[in-house]
């Protein structure tokens, strides 16, 4: 007899007492065979109470920050399939079946709930061209294709949740999980779901500018960390430029009268150029480092089976139909 696999959905909150009840009770409806944790960061309103009555098992996390609820979550939740979405009834919730199916039939290590905006006012324009913008960047520095890397509306695998570090604090969490899903080349997919503006009473926690920077920051530290030869070489290459620059009319004048009257600049231009080779060295030292992290953190991944196909649930009217679907990093 096959074991049903077992489907967690985490619920991050702060002061969502307008919508959790109406997230909590899709996810049931969609999923009624899956655990959903409300995870309460440090709400001020009725959010907790508001949940339970849902039929949530609440948890709470007192340090601020979605990325610290996701660190906790994917710590003390353990399940073959772990949704993850937003308690501010923005994402469609009862689209839940189809991102958990797709997970079990591809399988892939990570569904992504592409959106697609369906209200005037549900995504600001700041955050659109913020998203494409960090977006483009993801593409360029880990060269893979992603449509809506900020989605918070996403499944993972058990291999995935147990093998992602979880270094975020913020909103920036989600790029973090990207760009594990990208560098490890686990297979990904994502679903078109449509996006909604809050219900009345519910206010926003993003902040364009704040955010973006926060995001950009991550972006840029990870691209240092996981691809360091890239980030040194470039900055060496901008040292070694800038000593050329110094040392030209040195050479010039040396070929010119056979003297080097400036000494100084010599002496700048040639310690700028051993800085270079320097930090091109400690690049690729960092490089070596970094792949045999990659080596250890792939491992991990490997030591947990991939998802069960999950049986089909069409007697309980959870599909939606046909379900656009789009391959993205590694899938098969």
């Amino acid at each position: 007899m096959a074991v049903e696999p077992t489907i967690a959905c985490v619920v991050p909150c702060h002061n969502e007492e307008a919508a959790v009840g109406k997230v909590v009770g899709d996810l049931r409806a969609a999923l009624p065979e899956a655990v959903v944790y409300v995870y309460d960061n440090s709400s001020t309103d009725r959010t907790a109470e508001v949940a339970r009555q849902a039929g949530a098992i609440v948890r709470e996390e007192t340090r601020k920050g979605k990325g610290n609820v996701i660190r906790r979550a994917f710590a003390d939740v353990d399940a073959d399939a772990l949704l993850i979405i937003d308690g501010d009834d923005t994402y469609d919730a009862s689209r839940a079946r189809d991102l958990v199916d797709l997970l079990f039939e591809g399988p892939y290590d990570q569904v992504v709930g592409a959106r697609r905006v369906t209200d005037d006012g549900a995504y600001r324009a700041g955050h659109a061209v913020g998203n494409k913008l960090l977006t483009g960047a993801v593409r360029s520095l880990f060269g893979n294709d992603v449509t809506d890397m900020l989605s918070g509306y996403r499944v993972f695998s058990r291999r995935f949740v147990k093998s992602f570090p979880a270094l975020a604090r913020e909103f920036e969490t989600e790029t973090e999980m990207t760009i594990h899903a990208l560098h490890l080349r686990l297979p990904t997919a994502e679903v078109v779901v449509d996006y909604r503006v809050r219900p009345a009473g519910g206010e926003s926690k993003l902040r364009t500018y704040r955010d973006g920077w926060r995001i950009l920051r991550v972006i840029l530290d990870l691209a240092r960390r996981e691809r360091p030869s890239l980030v040194h070489t470039v900055v060496a290459g901008l040292l070694a430029l800038v000593s050329v620059v110094l040392g030209i009319p040195v050479i010039a004048d040396f070929v010119e009268t056979g003297t080097v009257p400036r000494v100084p600049t010599a002496i700048l231009a040639a310690a700028i150029m051993t800085i270079a080779a320097l930090v091109l060295l400690v690049g690729y030292i960092l490089e070596s480092l970094t792949h045999m992290r990659q080596e250890q953190t792939r491992l991990v991944h490997l030591s947990y089976p991939a998802p069960v196909r999950a049986p089909r649930y069409t007697a309980r009217g959870a599909g939606t139909g046909p379900v656009p679907v789009r391959k993205t990093a590694g899938g098969p």
